[in-house]
């Protein structure tokens, strides 16, 4: 394994997003001079199907090239994943989780039944309702993922997102997601 090395897992259902946030945090680990990989991995190919992605981010270079089975962070976008998929596969008592939800994160720690892992949560649903105006909790995560872990900085997935979707979406849409970074970045809330 790469030295400092951080591995994260992407949970989500087909259309939220995870693939598109699990490749822009690679590409942002990447312009900050890091060595990384975002990739998906599909099951049946449809919109709401349970989907995974994977994120590396690495101070040397990262020579593996399968799924984590070992996650130091499993980020769940919807959950309703929680019980139904595997979600705790893989984690030891240092994995952190960070779940797109409403509850109080001892309620969803219940949910996820784990003991020694960190349990963050953050309404990522509600924050890109309330900034872009759809229910996509992809870039929310991102903001909250980079607060809790601190390995991409906050500014540059900021530029990253004005990059990669002004032209396709427009300048509402980008500071939309921008202003759903930051709410998620400072609304985390951990037990």
């Amino acid at each position: 394994m790469a030295s400092g090395m951080t591995e994260i897992r992407w949970h989500a259902r087909g259309g939220q997003g995870a693939k598109t946030a699990a490749q822009l945090v690679a590409q942002v680990a990447m312009k900050e001079g890091k060595h990384s990989q975002g990739f998906p991995e599909y099951g049946p190919e449809r919109m709401g199907a349970p989907i995974r992605g994977f994120t590396r981010i690495s101070e040397s270079p990262v020579r593996l090239h399968c799924p984590i089975e070992q996650p130091d962070v499993v980020v769940v976008l919807d959950q309703s994943l929680l019980g139904t998929d595997p979600i705790t596969e893989g984690i030891t008592d240092d994995t952190r989780f960070l779940v797109n939800s409403p509850d109080d994160p001892a309620e969803v720690r219940r949910k996820l039944g784990v003991q020694a892992a960190e349990v963050m949560c953050i309404d990522a649903t509600k924050i890109s309702i309330d900034e872009i105006g759809r229910p996509i909790p992809n870039t929310p995560m991102i903001g909250a993922l980079v607060k809790v872990t601190g390995c991409v900085s906050l500014d540059a997935v900021k530029e990253s997102i004005k990059k990669k979707f002004l032209k396709k979406f427009g300048d509402k849409v980008v500071q939309g997601n921008i202003r759903a970074v930051e709410r998620a970045y400072e609304e985390v809330k951990s037990e």
